[in-house]
């Protein structure tokens, strides 16, 4: 099962027709419904109680096709009660209610289908810091062409589109994202992953036992022609190593064989570059932890993302794990080629 038709406008414009929560409800749309596992027991409320003790709160949006309802599975499947499509007006109080009774992970998926949901959600996250919660804003997005691919493979209308075209309404889009954008707690693209590389992803970032949730890692490898990853915080060139490409019986093989991992980082600046390099995750990791940062993606590139970049990442994921980091390699082009 690909992205295209799990994470894609299969997803989220499903969720257009389907589940909605409040105001802003589709015409011929089911009743309200507030999705989780919630373990079996319902969120009891005290109605003599006033104190609402703090939830963790991760609020998912991002761009319509790109997997948001997706996101909101994974996240039930870990154990979180997860609200779709609800407005921003609605998030303080469906929080409060939760909190009142058993319920300590709440999650959300908010995006267009709640008009002026933008400058709205931003304000709503604020009040909801300033009440004692701990909200994080999770940010899912692709390329405009895999957007297109997903719409139009599963023939459905951007939700912004009105008369004009695809394209159209994923612009207007991107541009309605900006503020809330740029304030995520942790991107993710989908562009390249599928339904089980999400779940990987987002299992690194939230499958936690309750507590202040630690920082978390994930190294990236990529090719530079295939374009730089938007969801990277750090980017590591390696292509100023010798490229295992050139080297016959070595081609064929990836950064993950014995083979090349060997031929990659016994290369003379290989160990220097990598000691170096970790000095400065070391001198960065106190920093992001005191800035309240929990997601970190360090992104290695080389040519095609086959073999320098591959051995690179994997090496620098066990190193962070040997610093206490929970970190995770993922490999974006591995196999494009």
């Amino acid at each position: 099962m690909t992205v295209g038709t799990e994470l894609g406008a299969a997803a989220d414009a499903r969720g257009d027709a389907g589940k909605t929560t409040g105001a802003g409800a589709p015409p011929g749309a089911e009743p309200a419904a507030a999705a989780g596992p919630q373990n079996g027991v319902s969120p009891a409320l005290d109605p003599a109680s006033t104190e609402t003790a703090p939830l963790e709160v991760v609020v998912v949006t991002g761009l319509s096709g790109a997997g948001k309802n997706s996101a909101g599975r994974v996240l039930e499947d870990l154990g979180w009660f997860v609200v779709d499509n609800l407005p921003p007006a609605l998030l303080l109080p469906m929080v409060e209610l939760g909190a009142r009774g058993d319920l300590r992970r709440f999650a959300a998926v908010v995006d267009v289908r709640s008009r002026a949901f933008s400058s709205d959600l931003q304000e709503a996250i604020r009040v909801l810091s300033d009440a004692g919660h701990r909200p994080r804003v999770l940010y899912v997005h692709a390329r405009d062409e895999v957007l297109v691919r997903r719409y139009e493979s599963n023939r459905r209308e951007h939700p912004l589109q009105g008369s004009g075209t695809l394209t159209d309404g994923i612009t207007e889009e991107r541009a309605l994202l900006t503020g809330i954008a740029g304030e995520a707690d942790l991107w993710v693209d989908t562009s390249d992953l599928n339904v089980h590389q999400l779940r990987a992803t987002l299992e690194n970032a939230f499958a936690r036992d309750g507590g202040t949730p630690p920082l978390t890692a994930t190294v990236m490898s990529f090719g530079f022609k295939y374009g730089l990853p938007l969801d990277a915080d750090l980017v590591v060139d390696a292509r100023f190593l010798p490229n295992p490409h050139w080297v016959p019986e070595l081609r064929s093989h990836t950064g993950r064989d014995a083979d090349v991992r060997d031929y990659v980082l016994g290369q003379d600046d290989a160990a220097d570059f990598l000691d170096r390099y970790t000095e400065v995750l070391r001198l960065l990791l106190p920093g992001y932890r005191r800035e309240g940062k929990r997601y970190l993606t360090l992104a290695v590139g080389c040519t095609g993302g086959k073999h320098r970049s591959v051995a690179i990442a994997e090496e620098f994921a066990r190193r962070l794990g040997a610093e206490g980091i929970a970190a995770v390699a993922r490999h974006r082009d591995l196999g494009r080629e």
